[in-house]
Formats: structure tokens, C-alpha cells, sequence
């Protein structure tokens, strides 16, 4: 089980407009928001991504650099990112699943097609967030097992103020026993 104050999976993905992203190579001020999505087939992840591409600059601000990442491939990301009007948010494509797994997601199996019309892939991740600091430890992971009820991107940065305002540690990171 991946916790806070530990070191996040390894991650190299390519993206849609901005290379190769590799978490080992991500060097913000801050941390890194890793957005974990569905993919194409969502409606959910669509608007929950139109959020975090119109809240990109507020993390940037912050210190926060932002990607969002799926098991689609690059016509699928493509599409999704030209759906989302994606200009300041990076679009990673073909997540594996063993590396999903890794990062604690869920995966479904393919129902066929969803309420927009899309096909479901066969396999898929479910959505998860996490913000990540730059010596690639867990500050902060949210995973879901269903597309609904997502962290709030407005409240994660007004979360980011009081964090930084008040040098607050990663919460969670206790695993002995109970």
C-alpha cells in the first residue's frame, strides 16, 4: 500500500505536447499533482480535467506542476485533450496497468459503451490523485474506485496556502501496528 513520507512508484510516461514526462526528472518548487484518469470513454474525467486545466495556473503559482495520465493511447489522449481544451495541463497516455497497480489504482473491466457513446477499453485504471514532492516522496494521495466524488481542485490549492503557510507535514504515514 502506497502511504505519505514514502517514495512514489517510479512513473515515465510520454505526453500529447510536452515530451517524455518522468517524475524522477521533475524538479518543481513545490510538488508534482499526479491526476490519474480513466480515459477517453469518462464524461467525468472530461470535466474533472477541463477543472485541472483551468486551475493549472493557480497550482503553477504555487509551485505545483500538473499532469494528467491514463491507459489510453495516443489517439485516445489526443482526443481527450482536444475535448478538454488542454493548453496549460500535460496529457500522459499509455499507462500501463502493472504500473497503475503500483501507484494503488483500481482497475475495471470493460461494461462496452458508456453513456457518451465511447467503448470502454478492456482494461482501465480508476482515477487517483497525488501530489508529490520533488525528492519523489508521497505527500498527499487520494484513489477511488469509482469515477465520482473527486478532490476538489480549487480546495487542493487553497489546501497548498495553509500548507506552505504552515510547514504542514504529510498526514497518514503511519503503517505499525494498531
Amino acid at each position: 500500500m502506497l502511504v505519505p513520507r514514502t517514495l512514489a512508484p517510479s512513473l515515465a510516461i510520454k505526453t500529447i505536447q510536452h515530451g517524455e514526462f518522468d517524475l524522477t526528472s521533475e524538479y518543481p518548487s513545490l510538488m508534482t499533482l499526479v491526476c490519474f484518469y480513466r480515459g477517453l470513454h469518462c464524461p467525468v474525467c472530461a470535466n474533472y480535467l477541463k477543472e485541472l486545466e483551468r486551475m493549472t495556473p493557480a497550482f503553477r503559482e504555487r509551485g505545483v506542476s500538473t499532469i494528467a495520465i491514463s491507459s489510453d493511447g495516443e489517439d485516445r489522449a489526443r482526443q481527450m485533450a482536444n475535448k478538454i481544451g488542454a493548453e496549460h495541463l500535460r496529457i500522459g497516455y499509455g499507462l500501463s496497468l502493472s504500473v497503475a497497480r503500483q501507484w494503488g489504482l483500481y482497475i475495471s473491466a470493460s461494461r462496452g459503451k458508456t453513456s457518451i457513446g465511447i467503448e470502454e477499453p478492456e482494461l482501465f485504471s480508476e482515477p487517483g490523485a497525488f501530489l508529490v514532492r520533488p525528492d519523489r516522496t508521497v505527500y498527499w494521495l487520494s484513489v477511488q474506485s469509482m469515477p465520482f466524488a473527486r478532490p476538489n481542485f480549487a480546495e487542493m490549492v487553497q489546501a497548498l496556502d495553509f500548507v506552505v503557510k504552515n510547514d504542514y507535514p504529510a498526514r497518514g504515514e503511519y503503517t505499525g501496528g494498531v
